[in-house]
C-alpha cells in the first residue's frame, strides 16, 4: 500500500495533535502538552487572543516547524513535517501569511513591482483556465493592476487568486518569493486537497468579497470532501459557516466543539458576542494574575548611597 492509499484507508482524523510541546529559540513555551483532534469533512474556526499560538499552530499543522516525534503532529496519518509527500501531492495546503520579502536589514517588506496583475496571473501554467476566470471574477481582480500602486487589499486578492489557481494545491507562506512564479512554469499534478490550513486571509478583504470567498472555500470543501482549519477574528457570517470551533488561550485548547451544540449560540446570541466574552474573561484572568511590584522591588543599594556627592532633592537649590 503506497502513501496516499494508507491516508486514504486510514481511520476517523485528518488532524491529531499528541502531547505537543514547542518553544522558539530562547523563548518561553508556547504550547506544552497540547492536543487537537480535528476529524474530516470539518470546517474549524480556531479562535484565540493575539498571541495566544493560532498562527503558530497552523505553521506547525503545515509541517514548517519539526516538533517531537513522527507520531506527534499527524495529518492525514502521516507526519506533518517529516512526510513532504503531503504537501507535494496536493493533500495539505497552507495558505496565510503577508506577501512579503526579507530585504536585509530592512525586515519584512511588502512584495512589490512594476508588473501587472495579469502577469502574474497568468504566468501560472499548467492550470484550469475556467477556475482562473472563476477566480479573477470572484476576487473582482482588474488585470491592469500594476503592483506597485495597488492597495493591500487589492495586492491581498492576487496573492489569494495565486494560491488558489490550483484546486488548494500550493499555499501562501511568508517565506514564498513570488517572484519565482512569474518566471516559472508550475507544472505538478492538480490533486485534491484534504486539508486546507488558512491564516487570516481575508483580514484586506471588503465585505463582499470576503463573504464570496467563504463560499468559495465551503464550495470547494463540500465537493472535494476537505477539512478546513481557519483562524480568524472576523466572525461575521461565519455561524452558518463553520462546523466546528476551537478556542485557544495561551497556547492551551480551552474548547473544541461543533458550533450546533454550543450552548451559547442557542440563545440567538451571535459568534462575535460570544467570541468577544471568552475574550474579555481572558483578558481579567490574565490581569487577575498580574503582580503588583512592591515599593521594596523598586529600592537598590549603591556603593555611593552615602557619598556627599551623591544627587538627591536637596542638591536641587544649588543647580
Amino acid at each position: 500500500m503506497d502513501g496516499e492509499e494508507q491516508r486514504e484507508g486510514n481511520a476517523s482524523y485528518s488532524i491529531n495533535v499528541t502531547g505537543m510541546n514547542f518553544a522558539y529559540q530562547d523563548q518561553p513555551p508556547i504550547f506544552t502538552d497540547f492536543n487537537l483532534t480535528i476529524s474530516p469533512g470539518s470546517r474549524c474556526l480556531l479562535v484565540g487572543a493575539n498571541g495566544s499560538g493560532k498562527t503558530t499552530l497552523l505553521r506547525i499543522l503545515a509541517g514548517k516547524h519539526m516538533v517531537g516525534g513522527r507520531d506527534v503532529i499527524r495529518v492525514l496519518n502521516s507526519s506533518a513535517f517529516h512526510d513532504t509527500q503531503l504537501v507535494c501531492s496536493g493533500d495539505l495546503a497552507y495558505l496565510g501569511g503577508s506577501w512579503s520579502k526579507n530585504a536585509g536589514c530592512a525586515g519584512e517588506i511588502p512584495l512589490q513591482g512594476d508588473f501587472s496583475a495579469k502577469h502574474m496571473i497568468f504566468g501560472v501554467e499548467g492550470i484550469d483556465p475556467a477556475r482562473r476566470d472563476k477566480l479573477v471574477e470572484l476576487l473582482d481582480i482588474n488585470l491592469q493592476w500594476r503592483m506597485h500602486k495597488v492597495s493591500d487589499g487589492q495586492r491581498r486578492r492576487v496573492q489569494i487568486c495565486l494560491g488558489l489557481l490550483r484546486p488548494f494545491q500550493y499555499g501562501l507562506s511568508p517565506a514564498t518569493d513570488f517572484s519565482s512564479v512569474v518566471h516559472k512554469s508550475i507544472t505538478s499534478t492538480i490533486t485534491k486537497v484534504q486539508v486546507l490550513l488558512l491564516d487570516e486571509v481575508t483580514v484586506d478583504l471588503d465585505i463582499v468579497a470576503r463573504l464570496d470567498l467563504l463560499d468559495f472555500f465551503k464550495e470547494e470543501c463540500e465537493q472535494r470532501g476537505a477539512t478546513v482549519v481557519y483562524a480568524t477574528h472576523i466572525f461575521d457570517g461565519l455561524e452558518t459557516w463553520a462546523t466546528h470551533l476551537a478556542y485557544i488561550v495561551d497556547g492551551e485548547q480551552k474548547r473544541l466543539e461543533k458550533l450546533s451544540e454550543l450552548e451559547e449560540l442557542k440563545t440567538g446570541t451571535t459568534l462575535l458576542s460570544v467570541a468577544e466574552s471568552w475574550l474579555r474573561s481572558e483578558s481579567k484572568d490574565r490581569r487577575k494574575k498580574v503582580v503588583k511590584p512592591t515599593s521594596q522591588q523598586f529600592s537598590s543599594s549603591s556603593p555611593f548611597d552615602g557619598s556627599p556627592f551623591r544627587s538627591s532633592r536637596h542638591m536641587a537649590y544649588y543647580r
